[in-house]
């Protein structure tokens, strides 16, 4: 198995952001996508991407079969709260590891959460979604959205083996059609996608980033 590039690692850190401006726009506009509210906030922040993404998104939809759709969950997430989320799961990770160093204990977080300084879904470049069948019905993708590497034994990493056949062939081709249109995954997660952030650009080769962290109430 090809060593996975975590978000820790320096590389990705090292990468400038050439910031183009692009709005971020509300992925239920027009009805293209489906979306699920499980990780809805009080501002709605989370059904916003940069409007690249989402139409990257349209397209990856377009390529799936007859009666399946992409079923988003969450886009953007404000800088707060990616520190929140990534220090609530530090905390549990130094609870159950006592004699990890602070190095070890960041770079297992950034497993399951961005670190908050090159988070992907902090510049609305990011989503996390699923596939869904024509009434909506989430399809078996072999664990939960959002299980962690705990809890999942691992199952949650993109290529991991001992899934089920058929949550596998949905693997795939969820895969198959976001990688057409541009986005590159987060191997540690099945469900992560991204385009244009800082760890889309050293997977593909770019030179720089074009979204940087952004606030919500700054969607133009």
């Amino acid at each position: 198995m090809t060593k996975i590039v975590l978000m820790s690692d320096p590389r990705v850190a090292a990468l400038p952001v050439a910031e183009c401006g692009e709005p971020l726009v509300d992925v239920r506009g027009g009805g293209a996508l489906l979306v699920d509210t499980r990780k809805q906030d009080p501002a709605d922040a989370f059904a916003y991407l940069r409007q690249g993404v989402v139409e990257r998104l349209i397209a990856a939809q377009e390529l799936l079969p007859r009666g399946l759709r992409l079923l988003f969950v969450e886009g953007y997430r404000p800088p707060s709260l990616q520190r929140e989320y990534f220090e609530e799961y530090a905390g549990q990770l130094r609870a159950a590891q006592p004699d990890w160093s602070a190095e070890q204990i960041h770079t297992a977080a950034s497993r399951y959460v961005s670190p908050p300084s090159i988070a992907p879904h902090s510049a609305g470049a990011a989503v996390d979604l699923t596939l869904a069948d024509a009434d909506g019905r989430e399809l078996d993708l072999g664990t939960r959205m959002n299980a962690d590497p705990e809890e999942s034994q691992g199952a949650c990493y993109t290529d991991a083996p001992g899934i089920g056949a058929e949550a596998r062939a949905h693997r795939e081709l969820l895969g198959s059609v976001l990688t057409a249109a541009g986005l590159v995954n987060y191997p540690t997660e099945w469900w992560h996608w991204s385009y244009g952030d800082r760890y889309w650009a050293l997977m593909t080769g770019a030179a720089a980033a074009v979204y940087g962290p952004k606030e919500i109430d700054a969607r133009s």
